[in-house]
C-alpha cells in the first residue's frame, strides 16, 4: 500500500494503544508487548496513528489489508464515469447553415450523453476584438438552449473563444 507505514520491529514507542483484528482491545501496552501478540498470532503490527496519544496501533495481516484496499481502490475505479468532451470548432465568417449542421452534430452528442465544447478560432486582427466570436457562440447558445445547459460564460483562451455544454440533468 504505502511505503511510510511503520511496521512490526520499526515501531518504538514507550506505550501503544493496542486492537487486534477482529476489533479485541488488548489496550495501553508497551510496543514490544503489542509486537509479541503480533508474533504469537502470527500476524503483524501496524502503526495506524502516530499522532493520538497513545500511538495506536492494530495487530492484522498486512499483506492481507493491502490486497483488499488495492482491490477497493480497483473496485471505486471501474465505478468511476468517465466524462466524454466532443469539441466542434467554428470561424468567426462561418455561413448559417454550417453553425446549423455543425449543432445537429452537438445535439447528437449531448443526447449521447456527452459533453460538447464549442471554439471559435480567432485569425489575424480577430484577435484584438473578439466580439465577432462572441456573436457566434450566442447563436449557437440560443439553438442549444432547449436541450443542454451552458457551462458558465464563453471565455477566451488564446486565439480561442470557447463555451461548454453538458446534458441537462433528467
Amino acid at each position: 500500500m504505502s511505503k511510510d507505514v511503520l511496521l512490526n520491529d520499526a515501531i518504538h514507542f514507550k506505550e501503544v494503544r493496542c486492537v487486534g483484528d477482529g476489533g479485541e482491545q488488548f489496550g495501553i501496552i508497551s510496543s514490544v508487548e503489542a509486537l509479541k501478540i503480533a508474533h504469537s498470532q502470527g500476524l503483524d503490527l501496524v502503526l495506524i496513528s502516530a499522532s493520538a496519544k497513545p500511538p495506536v496501533c492494530k495487530v492484522m495481516d498486512y499483506g492481507k489489508f493491502c490486497y483488499q484496499s488495492e482491490k477497493k481502490q480497483k473496485e471505486a475505479k471501474k465505478k468511476q464515469k468517465q466524462i466524454e468532451i466532443k469539441e466542434i470548432k467554428l470561424s468567426t465568417q462561418i455561413a448559417q447553415n454550417d453553425i446549423n449542421y455543425k449543432v445537429k452534430h452537438a445535439r447528437e452528442f449531448i443526447e449521447a450523453g456527452k459533453h460538447v465544447k464549442f471554439k471559435v478560432v480567432l485569425r489575424g486582427r480577430e484577435n484584438n476584438d473578439p466580439k465577432a466570436g462572441l456573436a457566434v457562440l450566442q447563436k449557437v447558445g440560443e439553438m442549444m438552449s432547449d436541450i443542454a445547459n451552458a457551462d458558465k460564460e464563453p471565455k477566451m483562451e488564446g486565439r480561442f473563444v470557447m463555451w461548454l455544454f453538458v446534458p441537462q440533468k433528467k
